[in-house]
């Protein structure tokens, strides 16, 4: 959520538009989200297979370019300890006000939490090749995908199934590990989202060198860049607008 820059114009144009895109798309999930539940509304087809792979594929591109963002951070620490606090924020409101619909590790937190990580451990992490980071970080990506499921898996593959200890602590939910009765209605575990992120800081290092082609850095869609350069404020003021537009309709219906 860290503003781009390019060499004239301050910004990296196409990546805020993308931004603002995906953040719409999220918008306009979690408002049908929150109608169904609230007016108890059965509708299979927004809960597919088909359905989810959208939400997941528009939840990787802003978590990639997230990911870019830190390339251009002056302090990723201040910024990603910022961005857990409005995340925790977001617990205490959904534990106060709709506890059946609570978030204890959702976007904010997962986001927050990789931010840090990468502003302790980006010296490190930059010591492998850019295009190198980028490869392993995809496959380290789709390997853990089915963490949450108890294995590590790709492409349909079991490679090796998790301890069941680790899905009973009870604490370990932030890494993927959940235990029987675990609920969040927002849920990004780091594993194994931590990997888009540091896919997307990766891919950073060349959008930073401006390697990339000039189009990137164009502004094609004045809106969609504001949006784009407002996705935080966006994302914490967004649920609670939703939430109470649409009880404020249940209690008039």
């Amino acid at each position: 959520m860290q503003l781009l820059r390019t060499r004239a114009e301050g910004r990296v144009g196409l990546i805020d538009e993308v931004r603002g895109f995906a953040i719409l798309c999220m918008v306009v999930y979690h408002g049908v989200y929150d109608f169904l539940v609230l007016f108890d509304v059965d509708f299979p087809f927004f809960f597919s297979p088909l359905m989810n792979g959208v939400r997941d594929l528009f939840a990787a591109a802003f978590v990639f370019i997230s990911g870019t963002a830190c390339r251009y951070s002056r302090n990723n620490l201040r910024r990603g300890a910022l961005c857990f606090g409005l995340g925790l924020a977001m617990t205490v409101f959904t534990l106060a006000f709709v506890p059946d619909e609570r978030i204890w590790f959702g976007i904010l937190h997962m986001l927050g939490v990789s931010m840090m990580l990468f502003g302790l451990f980006g010296r490190v992490l930059d010591r492998l090749r850019p295009w190198l980071g980028l490869v392993a970080c995809f496959v380290l990506f789709f390997l853990t995908w089915h963490v949450v499921d108890g294995y590590l898996g790709l492409f349909g593959l079991r490679f090796a199934e998790l301890p069941p200890a680790w899905y009973e602590t009870g604490f370990l939910f932030p890494l993927g590990f959940v235990g029987d009765g675990f609920y969040s209605a927002d849920f990004f575990p780091l594993l194994p989202w931590l990997f888009m992120f540091l896919a997307g800081a990766y891919a950073g290092v060349y959008l930073r060198q401006n390697r990339l082609p000039a189009g990137f850095y164009k502004t094609h869609s004045a809106p969609l860049a504001l949006v784009g350069r407002n996705t935080l404020l966006i994302y914490v003021l967004h649920q609670p607008v939703v939430y109470g537009i649409l009880w404020l309709l249940s209690s008039i219906v």
